[in-house]
């Protein structure tokens, strides 16, 4: 659906994407993070057909992003961070507006308030006008302009950007539906959103890409895999040589010392073998009693801040 070739783009000497590519598939939500000024903005403009590529090609549908950018923008839907709401405008008359403005009319029209309303939970806001809505209700709106047309391709730019908690999970679970059917592209700041909402995952920083693959693959391959956390009773140097021939550890320390020969170590895993089943094994044949045994994994979090972090 979104084909992403070698794409560059120029702002006099700063280079603010560079050889990107990717491509997203129907049905699938894509994350796109970076940190500011990584080139996700100018990504996504490019996208949108707001600006133009020095280099590359993008397509939307079969549709050059360039030189067919009329029909892409009929095929997309786009929520900026801060949506295009008009604040005096009662919701059904904006949505109205949104209609007209895609000429979208007569019958259909009715239809498509219809389901908008539903899709997006507004039953409850119609009389109010948007100024009085809360920031939920009003990305809720945002959204229903963005899906009024009904767009292959949806782009959306931090949608949950100020709601409290409870919002957040009624917009991700609104995200979630829509995404079934179309292809959609989730910028974010809010990392454990991405993880919980996104199939794929890029990570962008000074332009290029850094990072791309599912959330849980990305996750496995960070600081080294996983860490094991363990309490065990044994003897401590028979613990230690066992475990230097474990398959797959990186790397183990003894975090602690309880008495009656308990030990604490803190295990590195290289995320390719199920590591807890060996050690609970390793444990079993040598009769050692394991009364912890859990394991820890990196989150997109930390993920993220390893690969973007600037050095100090």
């Amino acid at each position: 659906m979104i084909q992403v070739k070698q794409l560059t783009k120029r702002f006099g000497q700063t280079v603010a994407v560079k050889n990107v590519s990717f491509s997203v598939e129907k049905g699938q939500i894509l994350g796109f993070l970076g940190p500011n000024g990584a080139g996700k903005t100018t990504t996504m403009r490019i996208l949108t057909c707001y600006i133009p590529a020095d280099e590359g090609s993008a397509s939307i549908a079969g549709l050059d992003v360039f030189e067919n950018s009329l029909e892409v923008r009929e095929k997309i839907g786009y929520l900026p961070e801060n949506a295009p709401l008009y604040p005096d405008m009662g919701v059904i008359d904006y949505l109205n507006f949104i209609a007209e403005m895609r000429e979208i009319t007569g019958l259909e029209r009715k239809k498509r308030l219809r389901e908008m309303i539903d899709i997006c939970g507004l039953e409850k806001a119609l009389s109010k006008q948007i100024g009085q809505l809360s920031k939920g209700y009003r990305q809720r709106v945002g959204l229903a302009q963005t899906l009024i047309h009904h767009p292959d391709v949806l782009i959306l730019d931090e949608p949950t950007t100020g709601l409290d908690p409870n919002q957040i999970m009624e917009i991700r679970q609104l995200i979630k539906e829509v995404g079934k059917e179309k292809t959609v592209i989730l910028c974010s700041h809010i990392l454990p959103e991405v993880e919980v909402t996104c199939q794929r995952v890029i990570i962008i920083n000074e332009g290029e890409i850094v990072a791309s693959g599912t959330p849980e693959e990305l996750t496995n391959k960070a600081l080294g895999g996983q860490t094991i956390f363990i309490k065990i009773k044994g003897p401590k140097g028979e613990i230690d040589s066992k475990l230097n021939n474990l398959p797959g550890l990186v790397s183990f320390r003894k975090s602690s010392e309880e008495g009656h020969n308990f030990y604490r170590y803190e295990i590195k895993g290289d995320g390719h073998r199920e590591h807890c089943e060996d050690l609970f094994r390793m444990a079993v044949d040598n009769n050692w009693i394991l009364s912890e045994l859990r394991m820890e994994g990196a989150s997109l979090e930390d993920v993220f801040r390893q690969l973007t972090a600037k050095e100090k």
